[in-house]
């Protein structure tokens, strides 16, 4: 194994482990204002109590997502030195602008609203949780403008030695891709929020305790996660998916798995891909149905792999195609699951439907494995590409850090990691077994 195997390990790992947070954060900020909104409205001070568990919820994860943040950013100077030696004058704008901006938007904003509460009038209490929210999407923006760039490269110069200018600030910001896929980030975060907090609200309702809360719980979050649910299939998903063929065709092929160009091409449902064979072997699929999806005729098109040089396809074609499948079949689980409990919810049998509640309960780590197969097929997916077209990833490392070094440095991440997440899990379980009720007693 070479350093640069190790390095994309090293990166995959930390990322991967920093996203279990900033997706919850996210989507828990809209949720709290939504919970604050119900209290102004209604002045039930059940309502503040449910936004101030919660708020101690998104105050862990706020943490830990700081603490496995900061990593990542000096990963790209030691570990991938050139990377941001070319393109620093761009990716370089979209982080400063995340830390100075949002981060400190969302950390200022984050102490009124856990320490305020009682300084401050109602309204200005909702307008701290609100800046919080705003700090939050904002945050995930800026990290998502950076990464568009990679996948769609847009408002950059190649100087002669090698580096990439930026030509326009706001079409860097505009990049159709970043909207794109924010729209699709966001909405798998309330995703993950709205299945968390109706998993809470659910094992209330199971062990027949805070039964109050229970109900507030579920029914803000299956509200949302209806929703949502909808939102990352259409009209997000779609159109991002449409954008994604039309110019990382190759990513698509790989995804689907479509070794050979075909007219009305067939969408494969179940699989294992064969890159010696070149076809997929037992396949369940539907015909002509990926035409329709993305071209809206069955007769169009797609290109398969065939139809680019083998130097140009995903790298770890397997991983793509797998992730790509868990991440749809999931999603596809969330919005039946939601609709479902949806309709209870709007018949009043929701809270009394044990059936119901134990899938809703136990399924509340499947949104952090979608969202997270998600991104691994985004980037699996622009691989071998480090900058789509432009940079491969193979040049982008640092030159003079050992394999010996990355491992090192691996093994030490993965041991702290696995430390943070036993705390993680403890004082998340302290705080759901105290529950809300204490606070709304003060």
């Amino acid at each position: 194994m070479n350093a640069l195997t190790l390095d994309r390990i090293h990166f995959a790992f930390t990322v991967t482990y920093h996203y279990l947070f900033p997706q919850l954060t996210m989507g828990l900020a809209l949720l709290i204002v939504v919970l604050k909104t119900m209290a102004l409205r209604t002045n039930d001070e059940r309502y503040n109590a449910a936004a101030r568990f919660w708020a101690r919820i998104f105050a862990i994860n706020f943490l830990l997502g700081v603490v496995t943040g900061i990593p990542m950013e000096f990963q790209f100077g030691t570990n991938w030195s050139e990377f941001s030696r070319r393109t620093g004058g761009i990716i370089g704008q979209p982080l400063a602008m995340e830390g100075v901006f949002s981060f400190f938007m969302e950390s200022s904003f984050l102490g009124l609203f856990l320490f305020g509460e009682k300084r401050l009038s109602k309204r200005a209490h909702w307008a701290s949780a609100f800046m919080v929210f705003l700090g939050s999407w904002a945050s995930g923006f800026f990290i998502i403008v950076t990464d568009a760039w990679m996948q769609h490269p847009v408002a950059y110069q190649l100087l002669p030695n090698g580096e990439f200018q930026l030509t326009s600030f706001w079409a860097l910001m505009m990049n159709p891709w970043a909207w794109l896929q924010y729209a699709h980030t966001m909405s798998g975060a309330v995703v993950t929020a709205s299945f968390v907090m109706s998993a809470v609200g659910a094992l209330y309702l199971l062990q027949q305790r805070k039964e109050d809360f229970g109900r507030i719980f579920l029914k803000v979050g299956v509200t949302a996660g209806l929703i949502s649910c909808v939102a990352q299939v259409f009209p997000t998903g779609d159109l991002h998916g449409k954008y994604m063929a039309k110019h990382q065709p190759a990513a698509v092929a790989g995804m689907e798995g479509l070794f050979h160009s075909q007219q009305g091409a067939p969408i494969v449902l179940l699989g294992q891909p064969d890159i010696r064979q070149q076809k997929i072997d037992n396949p369940l699929a539907v015909n002509k149905v990926l035409s329709f999806l993305i071209y809206g005729t069955t007769t169009a098109e797609v290109q398969g792999l065939d139809s680019f040089p083998t130097d140009q396809w995903p790298t770890a074609l397997p991983l793509l195609f797998y992730t790509y499948h868990i991440m749809v079949g999931l999603g596809t689980y969330f919005a039946l699951l939601m609709v479902i409990a949806g309709f209870l919810l709007w018949r009043g049998s929701l809270y009394k439907t044990r059936w119901i509640l134990w899938p809703i309960m136990l399924s509340f780590p499947l949104p952090y494995i979608a969202n997270i197969t998600g991104w691994i097929t985004a980037e699996v997916g622009r691989q071998p590409w480090l900058v789509y077209g432009l940079m491969r990833t193979s040049s982008g490392n640092s030159p003079h850090i050992s394999t010996g070094t990355s491992l090192f440095t691996l093994i030490g991440f993965m041991g702290l990691y696995t430390v943070l997440s036993i705390l993680w899990i403890l004082l998340a379980w302290n705080i759901i077994q105290q529950g809300p009720e204490q606070e709304a007693s003060k």
